[in-house]
C-alpha cells in the first residue's frame, strides 16, 4: 500500500457498490462516486471519498439524509425552476438542477435552477464544469451550515459557501472553485485526521482567538457556541476580511434567500448541510457572438496568463482549472490517495457491509524516486 494510493476503478466500484447497498439507484450510484471521485481526482482530497463515511452516517446512523421522497420541480418558467429536495443526498439534487439548467439555456440562452432542503453536494466546481462542457457559462453555488464569522465578530453566522465558474477554453478550461472562507471545513477535518496543527490565520475558537487546533476548532463549530472559519481576508478589514464576508453573503441570498429555504445559520445541529440550498446558472454566450470565437478569445487571454512573467521565486502563473487538469492526469495514473484515518474508515465500511477490501482497494505501485 505504498503511499496508499489505490486504483481509480477499484474506487470507483467501491463507491458505487456502498451507494447501491444504502438504497440508491444504479444510477444515482453513479452520479455520487463521480462528484465525489473527481474531488479526489482534482486533488481536493477534502472533498473526496474522506467524505464517504460521512454520507453514509448521514443515511443511516444519524439519519439526515433521507431516501423516502426524491428531488422534484416545484415552480418553473421558461428559463428558471425551483427544486425542492426534499433532505435527498445532495449529489443527485445538483445533477438534476444541473441538467435543467443546461436544457433551459440551450433552449432559451439562460437557465436558472435553484435547489432547497437539500445536503453536501461534493465540489461546487463539478457542476460548474458540468455545464461549461455543454460549450455553455456555468456557475455554481452552495450555502452550508454556519461555519463563517463575520468581520469583527466571534460567531460563525455564515456558511463555507463556495462560488464556481466554469467556462470551455483550450488546452485548459476556466475553472474557479474556492470556499469564501479563508478554507472549506472538509480541510480542517483533514488536518484533524493526519493530526496537524492549522494555520493560526484560518480559524477562531470560541473564546474569540485564533486557534491552529482543528478538533477544537470543529468542536466549536458543533456546538454552536462561538468560534468558527475566518473568511477570505481573515480577521480584519485592513486585509480584505470584509471581501470575503461579502461574497459570503452573496451566496447565501441566491441560494438560501431566493430558493426560500434556509440560511446557514438556521441549517440544524445536525450531520453536515441538511436543508442547504444551492443555485446554478447555465449562459448560452453564443446569444452575444460567435460561439467559437468567444472561446478562442477567451483560450488565447488565459494562454497569455500562463506566459506572462513570473515573480521570483515562483514557478509560473497558473490559470483556474489548470492545476485541476493536471491533477486529475497524475491521480489518474498514480492512483487515488487516502489518509491513514480514511483509509481506515472506508476499510471498516467495507467490512460493515460485508464486501472484501482487497477486492476493491487496490494499491497502484509507485514510481522510486530517482537518486
Amino acid at each position: 500500500m505504498a503511499d496508499n494510493r489505490f486504483s481509480y476503478e477499484g474506487m470507483k466500484a467501491l463507491s458505487e457498490t456502498v451507494f447501491r447497498r444504502y438504497g440508491y439507484s444504479e444510477e444515482e450510484a453513479r452520479e455520487i462516486t463521480d462528484v465525489l471521485l473527481t474531488a479526489d481526482l482534482f486533488g481536493i482530497e477534502s472533498h473526496g471519498c474522506q467524505r464517504m463515511t460521512l454520507y453514509t452516517n448521514g443515511i443511516t446512523k444519524i439519519g439526515r439524509i433521507k431516501r423516502d421522497r426524491k428531488p422534484e420541480v416545484v415552480r418553473e418558467t421558461p428559463v428558471s425552476a425551483l427544486i425542492d429536495a426534499h433532505e435527498y443526498i445532495g449529489q443527485v439534487a445538483a445533477m438534476m438542477a444541473t441538467r435543467l439548467a443546461i436544457e433551459k439555456a440551450k433552449k432559451t440562452g439562460v437557465g436558472i435552477v435553484c435547489v432547497k432542503n437539500s445536503n453536501h453536494y461534493g465540489i461546487a466546481g463539478y457542476y460548474a464544469r458540468m455545464i461549461a462542457q455543454e460549450h455553455l457559462l456555468g456557475v455554481s453555488m452552495t450555502n452550508t451550515e454556519a461555519i463563517m464569522i463575520p468581520t469583527n465578530g466571534r460567531q460563525a453566522l455564515l456558511g463555507t459557501n463556495p462560488i464556481a465558474v466554469g467556462m470551455p477554453a483550450e488546452p485548459y478550461p476556466f475553472l474557479f472553485d474556492a470556499a469564501t472562507t479563508v478554507v472549506p471545513r472538509g480541510k480542517v477535518e483533514v488536518y484533524a485526521k493526519k493530526g496537524l496543527e492549522i494555520p493560526a490565520d484560518w480559524a477562531m475558537d470560541s473564546d474569540g482567538k485564533t486557534s491552529t487546533l482543528p478538533r477544537r476548532v470543529l468542536d466549536d463549530i458543533g456546538k454552536k457556541q462561538g468560534g468558527g472559519i475566518l473568511p477570505l481576508g481573515g480577521a480584519r478589514e485592513q486585509f480584505g476580511s470584509h471581501k470575503g464576508y461579502g461574497f459570503g453573503m452573496i451566496v447565501e441570498i441566491m441560494t438560501g434567500i431566493l430558493a426560500g429555504g434556509v440560511t446557514s445559520d438556521e441549517i440544524r445541529k445536525r450531520f453536515d448541510c441538511d436543508r442547504c440550498s444551492h443555485f446554478f446558472l447555465a449562459v448560452d454566450y453564443g446569444m452575444f457572438g460567435d460561439r467559437e470565437e468567444t472561446e478562442r478569445r477567451l483560450s488565447a487571454y488565459l494562454n497569455k496568463l500562463r506566459e506572462s512573467q513570473t515573480a521570483q521565486g515562483a514557478p509560473c502563473v497558473y490559470t483556474h482549472g489548470q492545476k485541476e487538469m493536471l491533477a486529475c492526469e497524475e491521480n489518474l495514473r498514480r492512483g487515488i490517495y487516502l489518509n491513514d484515518k480514511t483509509l481506515e474508515e472506508i476499510t471498516a465500511l467495507c467490512r460493515e457491509l460485508g464486501l472484501p477490501p482487497e477486492t476493491y482497494l487496490i494499491p497502484v505501485p509507485q514510481e522510486a524516486p530517482e537518486g
